[in-house]
Order: C-alpha cells, then sequence, then structure tokens
C-alpha cells in the first residue's frame, strides 16, 4: 500500500482547500476591515470639522470648544459611522481642544468582526483614526459697513445692541487672527460707521484737498441791523424845592460858595429796562433809561433861639435842590434773513477752526470741521439700476459712483464738508415746526437743526492687532437716522480697486498672494430718512437733490440707491454679507447679499454666531490631519 500513490489528489486537495479558505478569508476581511477604516477617518475628519465649525468664540468655556461644540463633533460622528450593522463594536469616539477651541481634535475606536477569519481564531480587528481641524486663511481685505444709528443705543438684555456690535467684532477679530497663526497671510480691515451721513473728510483730504469743493451754498442765516439805535425823551417833569443838607451858612455869600454847580446835562439815574417786540420778522429792541439833572440855590432862613422873655432872631442860609427828570428811550430794528448763503470753505475743510456770524444778533461763531460730508451731485430721479455692461444709471448720479474720481474742476462732481453751525431751515412763522421752502425769498424766521448726526471716522483697509481693533470698535457711538445707502456707497469706495483708494486696495502683500475681498454689512433697521436735518444729500427738503418736492417717496428713492450700488459691488467680485439685527431681513437686505450670504440676528448671541460664521468663511476650515 506504500507503494500505491492512488487517491494522493484528494488529499493535497483537501489541504489545499484549507490553504484557499484561509488566503481567499483573510483578503475578504482586511479588505473589509480597510474599508471600515476609511470611514472610520472620514467620520472623524468630518467630526472635527463640524467641531471646529460650531466654535463661536475662542476662549475658556463656556466659549472655545464647549459642550454645544463637542456635542456637535459627536453628532456628526455617529450620522457618518453607523455601528449598529454588526460588523463592528465597542465603537468610540472622543474630541477635545488643548487651545481653547483654535484646533479641534479627534480619537475614533472601532472594532470589526471579521467574518471568515474568526474559523482560524481571528474573531476581531481593531481599527482607530485620529484627526484634527483648524481655521487657516490665506490673504483678505474686510471692511465692514456699521449702523450706528441712534436705535444702536438701545437695550437688549443685560447690554446694548451698540457693545453687542463691539463684542461680535472683537470676537471676529479673534477668531481670524487664530486662523492666520504662525501664517505669512495679510489681513486688512477697514470700517465705515454710517448713519445720515458718513466721516471720510480725513480720508477724501488725505487723498486730494481738492476732491472738496473750496466753497458751497448753505441754508444758512444773517443778521441785520435795520434801524441804528436812535433815542427820544419823554416830557421832562420837576421836583419841588427841597433842603439838601443841614448845614448852614451866616451869609448868603458863604452859602453860594459851598452850592453844588447846577448841572449842565442829564445823567442817569436808577436801573434802566429793555423790552423786545418783533412782527413780520423784524425785532424791534427799545432800552428805557430815566435820567436827571440837579439844580442848587441857597434860601434863608430866620431861626428864634433864648428864652421867651428874651428871644434872638438871627438869619441863616441853607442849600436846597430841585430836578428836572425825564426817560431816554433808546430805540434799535433788526431782522434774520434765511436763505442760500455761499461760504468759503477752503480753510474749514482742512480741519481749521473758522468764526461765522452766524450766533445771536450776528456774534461771531466757531467751528471746526468734524469729517462728516455731503454727497457729490445727483439726480433726484426715482429709479437707479447697475449694469456690469453699461454701469450705473443715471450717469450724472456722482453720488452713487463708486469709482470716478472728481474732476477738480467741476464742483458738482466734489464733496462738500458738511457744515452743522452754519446750517438754518426756513420756516413761515416763528410757532412751531413751520418750515417753508423759498428759494428765492429769504424768509424772516427760522430755526437751527442742532443736533449733531456725524458718525465716527471710517478707516482705509490696514492691518490692526487686537488693541487696536478692539480701540476702534470703542469709537461707535449711536446717534442719528439709518442711511443705508450712504453707508453701502462708501463701503465700496473703500473696497474698489478701480476707486480713489485703489493705491490703498491694490497694494500687493509681501507673500505675493490672491486677496479675498469682503465687505460686513450690519444693520439693525430699514431704510428711514429725514427731511429737516443735515444728511448726505444736504437738507432735503430745501436741497431737493434726491426727490422734486424734498420727501416724496425719500426711502424709496434712497433704497433704489442702496440696491444698485449692492450690484456695482457684487460685479467687482467682492463677497456682500448682509445681517440683519434685531429686524427682519427684507427683500432689499436680501437683494444687497451675495449668494448665501445673509444673516439674521435677534440677540448679542445670534449676533456674534453670525459674525463668526462669516469669519469660519473668510478663514478656510480644514483637516489639518
Amino acid at each position: 500500500m506504500a507503494r500505491d500513490a492512488a487517491g494522493n489528489v484528494l488529499a493535497l486537495a483537501a489541504v489545499g482547500m484549507v490553504v484557499a479558505v484561509g488566503v481567499v478569508g483573510s483578503a475578504i476581511d482586511m479588505s473589509q476591515a480597510y474599508r471600515l477604516d476609511n470611514r472610520l477617518q472620514a467620520a472623524c475628519d468630518a467630526a472635527v470639522l463640524a467641531g471646529r465649525r460650531a466654535v463661536t468664540d475662542i476662549g475658556p468655556s463656556p466659549s472655545g470648544f464647549n459642550t454645544l461644540a463637542q456635542t456637535t463633533a459627536s453628532n456628526y460622528f455617529q450620522t457618518n459611522f453607523d455601528d449598529t450593522t454588526g460588523v463592528v463594536t465597542g465603537t468610540t469616539f472622543s474630541a477635545t481642544s488643548d487651545d481653547q477651541g483654535i484646533t479641534v481634535n479627534g480619537v475614533a475606536s472601532t472594532t470589526y468582526l471579521t467574518a471568515v477569519m474568526r474559523l482560524f481564531g481571528f474573531k476581531t480587528i481593531p481599527i482607530s483614526a485620529s484627526c484634527t481641524s483648524s481655521m487657516t486663511m490665506g490673504n483678505a481685505d474686510v471692511v465692514m459697513v456699521l449702523d450706528t444709528t441712534g436705535s444702536m443705543s438701545s437695550s437688549l438684555g443685560s447690554t446694548t445692541r451698540i457693545q453687542a456690535l463691539r463684542d461680535a467684532m472683537n470676537n471676529f477679530y479673534t477668531t481670524v487672527a487664530s486662523a492666520t497663526q504662525s501664517t505669512n497671510a495679510r489681513v486688512r480691515y477697514g470700517f465705515v460707521p454710517f448713519a445720515t451721513t458718513v466721516n471720510v473728510g480725513k480720508l477724501i483730504y488725505a487723498e486730494d484737498p481738492d476732491y472738496l469743493v473750496d466753497s458751497h451754498k448753505y441754508w444758512s442765516r444773517e443778521y441785520t441791523v435795520l434801524t441804528d439805535p436812535t433815542t427820544t425823551y419823554s416830557s421832562v417833569y420837576t421836583s419841588d424845592w427841597s433842603q439838601y443838607s443841614s448845614t448852614s451858612y451866616t451869609t448868603e455869600s458863604d452859602c453860594t460858595n459851598a452850592a453844588p454847580a447846577n448841572d449842565s446835562d442829564y445823567s442817569n439815574y436808577g436801573k434802566g429796562s429793555t423790552s423786545t417786540s418783533t412782527s413780520g420778522g423784524v425785532t424791534t429792541t427799545t432800552t428805557t433809561q430815566p435820567q436827571r439833572k440837579y439844580a442848587y440855590q441857597c434860601d434863608s432862613k430866620t431861626v428864634t433861639s433864648g428864652s421867651w422873655k428874651n428871644p434872638k432872631t438871627t438869619t441863616v442860609w441853607y442849600i436846597y435842590r430841585m430836578y428836572y427828570s425825564r426817560d431816554a428811550y433808546t430805540t434799535s430794528s433788526a431782522s434774520y434773513s434765511y436763505h442760500l448763503i455761499n461760504y468759503a470753505t477752503d480753510v474749514y475743510k482742512t480741519g481749521t477752526s473758522v468764526s461765522t456770524p452766524t450766533g445771536s444778533e450776528g456774534a461771531s461763531v466757531s467751528s471746526t470741521w468734524d469729517g462728516c460730508i455731503e454727497e457729490r451731485g445727483t439726480v433726484n430721479s426715482s429709479t437707479f439700476s447697475y449694469s456690469s455692461i453699461t454701469g450705473m444709471s443715471p450717469s450724472a448720479a456722482h453720488d452713487v459712483d463708486i469709482d470716478s474720481a472728481p474732476d477738480v474742476g467741476d464742483d458738482n462732481t466734489k464733496w462738500v464738508p458738511m457744515w452743522l453751525d452754519v446750517t438754518y431751515r426756513q420756516k413761515s412763522s416763528n410757532s412751531g415746526s413751520n418750515y417753508t421752502y423759498s428759494p428765492n425769498t429769504p424768509t424772516a424766521y427760522g430755526d437751527h437743526p442742532s443736533t449733531d448726526n456725524c458718525s465716527a471716522e471710517a478707516q482705509l483697509l490696514t492691518e490692526m492687532d487686537a488693541t487696536s481693533f478692539s480701540d476702534y470698535a470703542d469709537t461707535l457711538t449711536p446717534k442719528g437716522n439709518t442711511y443705508l445707502d450712504v453707508g453701502i456707497i462708501w463701503g465700496g469706495r473703500l473696497l474698489s480697486p478701480n476707486g480713489i483708494f485703489a493705491d490703498n486696495v491694490n497694494e500687493t502683500p509681501s507673500n505675493g498672494g490672491k486677496v479675498s475681498q469682503h465687505l460686513i454689512f450690519m444693520t439693525d433697521g430699514d431704510m428711514n430718512t429725514t427731511s429737516t436735518t443735515p444728511t448726505a444729500w444736504g437738507m432735503e427738503y430745501w436741497d431737493r437733490r434726491v426727490t422734486s418736492d424734498g420727501s416724496s417717496d425719500n426711502d424709496a428713492r434712497h433704497t433704489q440707491r442702496f440696491r444698485a450700488v449692492c450690484d456695482a459691488i457684487k460685479a467687482k467680485g467682492i463677497r456682500l454679507w448682509v445681517i440683519a439685527f434685531t429686524g427682519t431681513l427684507n427683500s432689499d437686505l436680501t437683494y444687497c447679499a451675495s449668494s448665501n450670504s445673509s444673516f439674521v440676528a435677534a440677540d448679542a448671541d445670534s449676533l456674534n454666531s453670525a459674525f463668526q460664521s462669516i469669519a469660519t468663511k473668510v478663514s478656510e476650515l480644514r483637516v489639518t490631519q
């Protein structure tokens, strides 16, 4: 039998089958384990990305990588790696951050239950993955156009709207700064606080003083004396003679020599009084002053002395006095004249103090320009639009042109310094707010729009450290009405690579990389214009640059400008972010924003979240391990 080889093939085949099962089985289980390893790594990556995106504040708990961010990471992992199929068991995932949310680290593990290799004693295969996500970014220019109108002073829980804005801005800076740590990325910030106008005067003057007019007609007033002071007198009345002193004189000559000389003219006596009256816009001022002059004489008087039995009669002399009295009436008349008056602005626009005779009764008033402006010439059209092919329409509306520089020979293309101190409104009478429009005939009545609505100074794009950024945020002060259009116009001008600040915008970063451009537009209200106080379009009821009657459809016409300029900005490839704070995201704000770039923020937390969401998109969230 030892020499019989029949049947050997079957034995060898049996042994070969065992080997083949081992080889094929290991291939199947290792392939499945490899796929599971890829799935586990992908789920880990997705989880830390989601967890880092959920970080709204860089800092210690409850900020930074807080419970919400950790839960978000865990939920993303569980969604992307299902361990209920029976193929794996003991799946775990944990996410942590060692730098308060700047970087999120994840560790995941699971155990694969083998399908074939368990026959050979290999029942499980352990699988693990680690992952890290962080923010990194390239070069970016960010201009924040910020609503600083009066409503931003409103309370918002334990804070105010303006303070919530400051906090959200600072957190935005921190998030972006963390994304550029240990990189050579250049990030610059520009700001345009806006309300009724914008404070860009110093930026314009530094670019070219000739971009500002050297003279301008403002609605103002003059004080004119119509009648120089004239004096009249009342009828003269006299007093009785009365003894002037108790001193007696023995002779008339002695008395005469001692008597004061008679007054040759009247002199003021007692206190005077002043009264005014106004009729037909003319104010008459009358000062009443009592006046007297005195006359003196000596008269004799017989004095009896001694006893009655032996009386002695003596003649003595006393000084007597009487006066002539009258009232002096000094009367003058003057009037204010309210109309357009041309003022030189060549010194005023330099920031030097200038005096004008616009005070009470023509008194000199000193004023220094704070930097707020009136816009360039425009067209009081009801429709504005922008096309990338034909440009802005109407083309004569220089106020919405964010690119062209002024023609130094044409004041209509230049900006005008806002000059509150010389500004006065025409009225039909002194009672109430009886404003009237009289462009050709001065009025005798008017008043001064005393409210100062000038915003904080705008800033061109510049690199900033945390302290200077925070200091700037602290300068924001709420006041004035909501002119969305003037904010977006100047945000566009500060970012336009073809505008008057092109040298600043187009400055090449030292790393030579491309620069992404972002404009963040935040407002807490809808368009809310005013016609009777100075704005970027003058005093609109009187200047009538926007509407033909100074008020009708004023909000709508400014909104037309707003939408057209939004189109012009987006056409330049600038990403335009819009945040509606404590209000609604109306159709105009939605229209203005770039695609997927608008937010509604009902409170301080959601405002901060909106800024953080923008920061994470300005930055680039990526897996770093």
